[in-house]
């Protein structure tokens, strides 16, 4: 891949790093360098994942925990593979339960958004199929972190304090004290370098280790899991637990530029960063930085994302194919609505029918593309009693619409925002990418393969630049380093431009690829404490 010599970071005084035997990438220091020490010691890129993700869960909880869910694109065997953990919502919810307890909507926290976790049966899925070490000696790092304690990141103490200073406001019943409890044992946040541990935290990964996570799913964590939902009149019971197991899955994809951009399919939305880079094939993007780039992004983006709205949620409920959603001619019919104007966007017609992100890569040629979450921070605002697992709230994504592809339903999955990202080019890999970030995460894949593919971007300058985030309707957020005549051409198209303080919402992203010699280049983001571990 040719990258441009005269871009230089915007903003960021980190460098793409180059190395031979093996690289891993993510948005804590602490947990490259777990995934690093199992490479090491001699585990393959799937091992070094496992090892990251696990620690992330103790050294970013703003961001993801073990009653999260996770998605993947591992590359091995010299073939890309998907895997969906993303959990169904209990047998005994639905919308009938609700509405009748006067609910119109799925609320944010407590029991109703909790979905059934999905992150630990994904790194015993990994491990079982790809994985070269015993399971407990890839989580030792994790568990030796919340056992022993950790000083807290600037980025990670921000969003804690954040979250404590939320749910201090809005969470006052007595299922919501476990979290407090465990995640501001002192009355506050814990502080910018201060320690923090979780020994129940600890004892719960190793037994997921020694188990291959059979204890959170048919054993003792899921006794305990479902204990708690009884006693708080939640909804999640050992049977749903039990019925469990994570999916592989057939990655999908589009030829963009020469190369192919691979996502997981639904109920995840990258099927959103598809069709728009879809859209966007038949267009020749102008310089960089010009409005009339911005403005043809923001156009392909909204058109895609009116669709992935509509369409899509889990496979058997969605009520067009994804073959048709990423065929050329709908692609052209859906290009030729881009008008020089700000557009509000509405779904096309068709045949019916706060996470983490981490990247890592080893000698042999394996790679990894790996996102897991508990969505909203924190997620769902419960902590199960004694063992540090936090539960997310996917289940907020569903809708309580009737007749809509994404209504609740029981044992059903709802729409997921998080997309582990690969890029290919001839059958070969090129390597894993990602920004984590909600409904940014879309736009933030195409943003950076356009800054990798259409403006030849090393990885660094491609996280680095300036990015937009299309919100709503004509709404959309454009970071304060994109320059003033840019949003004042933009604003004179109609659209109507935020730019809001600070870097949060405009995610957090990783990258690594794979050269024709062999050698790793990898990057993270300036936007968070991110790391890149190599040797």
């Amino acid at each position: 891949m040719n990258y441009d010599p005269l871009f230089y970071p915007y903003a960021s005084r980190r460098t793409t790093v180059y190395a031979r035997y093996g690289m891993v990438a993510t948005s804590q220091p602490l947990a490259a360098q777990a995934g690093l020490d199992v490479l090491r010691r001699g585990g393959n890129a799937i091992d070094a994942a496992i090892a990251t993700a696990t620690a992330l869960t103790v050294v970013e909880p703003t961001s993801n925990g073990i009653g999260g869910d996770a998605f993947a694109l591992i590359w091995a065997h010299g073939k890309l593979h998907g895997l969906n953990a993303s959990g169904p919502a209990p047998q005994n919810l639905s919308p009938q339960t609700l509405t009748a307890k006067g609910w119109r909507e799925i609320p944010k926290h407590g029991w109703i958004p909790v979905t059934v976790p999905g992150a630990p049966a994904a790194w015993a899925a990994l491990s079982q199929r790809f994985g070269r070490l015993p399971l407990p000696d890839v989580m030792q790092s994790a568990v030796a972190y919340a056992q022993e304690g950790y000083p807290i990141s600037p980025t990670l103490g921000y969003n804690w304090n954040l979250a404590f200073s939320s749910y201090r406001r809005e969470l006052s019943g007595n299922e919501f004290k476990p979290w407090f409890e465990t995640f501001a044992p002192r009355g506050r946040a814990p502080r910018i370098g201060e320690i923090w541990r979780s020994p129940a935290h600890a004892q719960t990964l190793r037994q997921i280790a020694e188990t291959g996570a059979e204890s959170f799913y048919r054993g003792t964590l899921a006794e305990q899991i479902d204990h708690f939902s009884r006693q708080t009149d939640g909804y999640l019971r050992l049977e749903d637990l039990a019925a469990f197991r994570p999916e592989w899955v057939e990655p999908i994809q589009v030829d963009y530029r020469g190369f192919q951009v691979w996502e997981i399919p639904p109920n995840g939305h990258g099927l959103v960063a598809l069709m728009a880079l879809n859209i966007l094939n038949g267009l020749d993007l102008p310089e960089r930085d010009s409005a009339e780039r911005y403005h043809l992004c923001i156009e392909a983006m909204k058109l895609a994302y009116a669709d992935g709205r509509k369409f899509i949620a889990e496979p058997p409920s969605m009520r067009v194919r994804v073959e048709d959603l990423l065929s050329p001619a709908y692609a052209e019919d859906r290009r030729k609505l881009i008008s020089r104007e700000a557009s509000e966007p509405q779904p096309g017609r068709l045949p019916q029918g706060g996470t983490v992100y981490l990247a890592t890569a080893d000698k042999e040629g394996n790679m990894v593309s790996y996102i897991q979450s508990n969505y909203m921070g924190f997620g769902s605002g419960l902590v199960v009693p004694g063992t540090g697992i936090s539960l997310h709230n996917r289940g907020c994504n569903f809708t309580l619409e009737p007749d809509h592809a994404n209504i609740l339903a029981p044992g059903k999955r709802p729409y997921h925002t998080i997309i582990p990202g690969f890029l290919t080019r001839g059958g070969s890999a090129v390597g894993p990418f990602g920004v984590m970030g909600g409904f940014m995460q879309p736009q933030g894949h195409l943003q950076v393969m356009a800054n990798t593919l259409d403006f030849h971007l090393n990885p660094q300058a491609a996280l680095d630049a300036p990015r937009w985030q299309w919100l709503e309707g004509t709404r959309v957020e454009l970071e304060h380093s994109v320059p003033e005549h840019i949003a004042e051409s933009l604003a004179r198209r109609g659209h109507r431009i935020d730019r809001p303080v600070g870097s949060g919402s405009f995610g957090r992203g990783q990258i690594i690829w794979r050269d024709e010699d062999g050698v790793l280049a990898g990057a993270t983001e300036p936007r968070t404490d991110g790391q890149v571990a190599a040797w």
